[in-house]
């Protein structure tokens, strides 16, 4: 027994632009990782280490590189997750079970052999 059937004479939407998106993805994530990346090591190569002061700002300047990595790398997943989303709202409409509900023009406990 299938979890989920198509329904008939469903309609998908055309795509749009989450195709473009998450294709870009991939290019996205490694460029938004390269580049703090690369200015962190451009930072240790240049300083001068020598100075408590400026091993402190360099230690500082590792935190922020850091954090700049995780917070592009969560955007990067709540972009996929988003595409995720879109594209299946635009694919066929599937059902689960039916389930069945009492209408409102015969709401239980209210036949006619319950009397006032």
């Amino acid at each position: 027994m299938a979890w989920l059937n198509k329904l008939p004479n469903s309609v998908r939407s055309a795509s749009g632009m989450e195709w473009t998106l998450w294709r870009k993805l991939p290019l996205i994530f490694l460029v938004g990782t390269v580049l703090p990346l690369a200015a962190g090591v451009v930072l240790h190569w240049m300083s001068d280490e020598n100075d408590a002061a400026a091993l402190r700002w360099l230690q500082t300047m590792d935190y922020v590189v850091v954090g700049v990595l995780i917070f592009h790398w969560t955007a990067v997943a709540t972009v996929a997750i988003g595409c995720i989303v879109v594209m299946l709202m635009k694919g066929p409409a599937y059902v689960a079970d039916p389930m069945e509900v009492s209408h409102s023009d015969k709401p239980r406990g209210t036949d006619q052999r319950d009397g006032p």
